[in-house]
């Protein structure tokens, strides 16, 4: 499995996914020159992507989605997009196949309509998919475990979100259950998630006000880095920064 974080965080997030000669998307809140950017190192070019997999409908996640209108499937949860659009709608736990690829959406918690992260299988490895998101609902955590690869947000520094500058209703909203996942709270899911398998973990939607990407890394090394095998790579990603993972690494 080959993946491209093109981008993760408020300013736009997409995640390109090949497996033999299939290449699945994960949101599209870039531009199509970012895209192209991110296919470069695929080999690729946009009429090679398969199908399009969106979380939920904030604008970092969906606002180039017109330019792929009438070209590939669109899959997402049923209230995501809005009356008209094409789409094909998502059931929590019901998996979708494209090429060699298995999808597996899964609920997430967060303040859109029907909200949704996902775990994509292909006959070697498993990619574990999870941002935007206040909680990971406990009915799916063992679904998660022991993934080869893992995105998994980590967005905000409890201390640096209540002493910025944002208006308390935006601060409680971030660390409710419906909005974002700290990196306490990640780095505990985390380490009791990863497994034998696990050979990358990326730390995705890092926040600019509230958080570093220092603190993040350090806040999961912290918690579980002493187990990580010498072999595992972890990095925390800056936001608009592209990031190799998978076999590209």
């Amino acid at each position: 499995m080959d993946i491209v974080f093109v981008a993760s965080g408020s300013k736009g997030n997409a995640t390109l996914v090949r497996s033999g000669d299939t290449i699945i998307q994960i949101d599209m809140g870039l531009s199509l020159r970012e895209i192209k950017e991110g296919l470069s190192h695929l080999k690729a070019k946009p009429s090679d992507i398969a199908a399009l997999f969106l979380t939920h409908n904030h604008s970092d996640h969906t606002k180039g989605v017109p330019l792929y209108h009438g070209r590939i499937p669109i899959y997402t949860g049923p209230s995501t997009m809005e009356e008209g659009e094409p789409f094909e709608a998502l059931e929590p736990g019901v998996s979708v196949s494209v090429g060699p690829f298995t999808v597996l959406p899964f609920a997430s918690s967060h303040d859109a309509p029907t909200p949704l992260n996902f775990i994509l299988f292909d006959e070697k490895d498993k990619f574990v998919y999870v941002t935007d998101t206040g909680i990971v609902l406990p009915e799916n955590l063992p679904l998660l475990k022991n993934a080869t690869y893992y995105l998994f947000e980590s967005n905000y520094d409890h201390k640096m979100l209540y002493a910025s500058s944002r208006p308390k209703y935006l601060k409680d909203r971030i660390a409710s259950e419906m909005g974002h996942l700290s990196n306490a709270d990640s780095a505990i899911y985390l380490r009791d998630l990863i497994g034998p398998r696990t050979k990358q973990i990326f730390l995705g939607h890092v926040s600019d006000e509230c958080n570093t990407v220092e603190k993040a890394l350090s806040a999961h090394l912290k918690k579980y880095g002493e187990t990580l095998g010498e072999d595992v790579f972890i990095t925390a990603m800056k936001q608009k920064t592209l990031y190799l993972g998978g076999d590209l690494r």
